[in-house]
């Protein structure tokens, strides 16, 4: 099969894969003549493809083969799609092309499961090693890590990778046990718990070791560890394979970011693929519904919430039809209107369209004056929104205004007339 074949099918098969991102890893650069590319610091540039996925890095499976038949992937053992496979040195040799023609900014390396996990990520890491070691390159690497592989084999690949991630797949046990049995949740655990303790000991060795200068004759100076996945690890759920809630997703999510210090949990919403299994469903869920959980996502990392005070206890369903902090202030109408100039940072954050920015520089703005309907409109931040929820000198909101705003952001967007 051509290069470019094997291209076409291993792309496509990636891009179910929500859990790419690329922030946050060391500054690093080829300056100099030395080596090729760099982090620039602040991870990559991205651009978009139409349906919002993230393309700027080279995103691909080793191979398509797999020998788990997990029901909601599309590569599972018993899909009928065609096949191909990608040796470790065309991996690194399409990186290098592609971003030698500036088409990409690192790469995003995931695969089937074939003969044993084991040789599966031995040649995942190959690719990374060569790509390190043999071409000095510098920009950003992303490994999606097998689970059932061998520590040492995961300890490998947080050597040359910016940041590694374990597929927790499914919200619950129960939803992993029924699509997809081969894979084990608690070798799943483990082995994020591998990478939390080998991330976190390198960190803090780092952290200790304080570069000093040797003087002439003097003994050399310890160079400090190798980072160790300095981006850190995320995560991915399937949303709506299964009939767990936003209650419960939301709760899975809150325990790894606690037990495991995520940089990310990625929500995908399950897509119906060809042959599908009769356990899962005919259509997808509302593309809404994961956006609503990312919204829901950003809150509790954020902005204060806890899981179980987002999504209302009656259904255990994120409303579709406004985002989750104001649905909470809709449904938490007694503490509302907050005054700017005398509410604590934690109740200013709960104000629907006020973001952290915006709250830091209020909290900065009123210590030296009262503050203004006037302010909130210098800091460009939606007063539609806002002032509703708030008084200051000069404003109180009317009453209703606040349900009259939810109606406003639940209206469907209508075209306007040309006449």
């Amino acid at each position: 099969m051509e290069l470019r074949d094997k291209l076409a099918i291993l792309a496509d098969a990636a891009k179910y894969d929500a859990s790419c991102a690329s922030s946050g890893t060391n500054a690093r650069d080829s300056r100099g003549g030395r080596g090729i590319g760099s982090t620039e610091g602040m991870g990559i540039c991205h651009s978009y493809a139409p349906d919002g996925r993230c393309i700027s890095l080279l995103k691909i499976l080793l191979t398509n083969h797999c020998q788990y038949d997990c029901l909601y992937c599309v590569n599972r053992a018993s899909s009928n799609v065609p096949r191909a496979r990608l040796r470790a040195h065309e991996v690194v040799q399409l990186t290098l092309d592609f971003y030698r023609r500036n088409c990409i900014e690192g790469l995003f390396l995931s695969s089937g499961i074939v003969k044993s996990p084991d040789h599966t990520m031995e040649q995942v890491v190959e690719v990374a090693r060569s790509l390190r070691e043999d071409h000095d390159f510098r920009g950003y690497i992303h490994l999606k890590t097998i689970p059932d592989a061998s520590p040492e084999l995961i300890a490998r690949a947080g050597l040359y990778a910016d940041r590694l991630s374990i597929n927790v797949e499914m919200p619950t046990t129960e939803g992993l046990r029924s699509l997809a049995p081969e894979k084990d949740e608690s070798a799943i655990r483990r082995s994020m718990a591998r990478l939390r303790l080998q991330i976190d000991a390198t960190r803090e060795e780092r952290r200790r070791m304080v570069p000093i200068r040797a003087l002439p004759g003097a003994p050399a100076v310890a160079a400090k560890p190798q980072p160790f996945a300095p981006a850190g690890q995320s995560t991915q759920m399937i949303v709506g394979a299964d009939a767990t809630d936003d209650r419960r997703i939301l709760a899975t999510s809150a325990t790894l970011y606690g037990a495991y210090r995520l940089r990310r949990v990625y929500y995908s919403a399950f897509s119906p693929i060809p042959d599908a299994a009769r356990a899962l469903p005919l259509v997808a869920p509302p593309l809404m519904r994961e956006h609503r959980l990312y919204q829901a996502d950003w809150l509790m990392r954020f902005y204060g919430f806890e899981h179980q005070e987002i999504v209302p206890a009656a259904d255990g369903l994120l409303r579709l039809d406004v985002d989750p902090k104001m649905a909470w202030a809709l449904a938490h109408a007694e503490r509302f209107p907050v005054d700017l100039n005398r509410a604590p940072r934690e109740m200013l954050l709960r104000v629907p369209g006020l973001g952290v920015t915006a709250v830091e520089r209020l909290l900065q703005a009123r210590r030296v004056r009262r503050l203004r309907a006037d302010d909130l409109r210098a800091l460009r931040v939606p007063t539609r929104k806002v002032l509703p929820f708030v008084v200051a000198d000069g404003h109180r909101p009317a009453a209703g205004d606040a349900n009259r705003v939810a109606r406003l952001a639940a209206a469907a967007p209508r075209q306007a007339s040309l006449f």
